[in-house]
């Protein structure tokens, strides 16, 4: 075989061999964020869903949704006042977060048991494994979340 068309050759090779890789790479899907997930705690069930080009979740299920007088918790310590009659089953937990690198989502997280709204991010580690992060100026707490079936 010529040298010039062995070289060809090699190039051809190698040239399709970089763009299989780039293209399988490309193909591999992001980690998906939706769907219902468990607390580490496991007394509370948040479902993950789409809102826009954003993520947002709520409350899907608590694993005691009632008061000591068997009513609905409410979102009692919400500093809207107008919002303090609502039932923490429903109301939102993760507000617009939207991408921010691979399989990572930032934006808001709220916490009922505060009333307080903090900057976090929530971040898919693993196939039924993610982490939300919710951080006060620099001072940030890491809670696993685990899929939900």
């Amino acid at each position: 075989m010529e040298p010039e068309k062995l070289m060809v050759g090699r190039f051809s090779f190698a040239a399709l061999a970089v763009a299989s890789l780039v293209l399988a790479s490309g193909a591999a899907q992001a980690a998906d964020p939706n769907g219902i997930w468990l607390s580490a705690d496991g007394d509370v069930k948040m479902k993950v869903a789409p809102c826009g080009v954003a993520i947002c979740s709520s409350v899907a299920w608590l694993k005691s949704p009632n008061d000591e007088a068997g009513k609905p918790k409410l979102d009692k310590n919400n500093p809207d006042a107008a919002r303090r009659n609502r039932p923490i089953m429903g109301s939102q937990i993760i507000v617009g977060m939207k991408p921010d690198g691979a399989n990572t989502w930032s934006g808001q997280i709220y916490n009922a048991e505060d009333g307080k709204t903090y900057s976090g991010s929530f971040t898919v580690t693993g196939t039924n494994i993610a982490e939300i992060k919710g951080c006060v100026a620099i001072f940030c707490k890491t809670k696993a979340w685990t899929r939900s079936r």
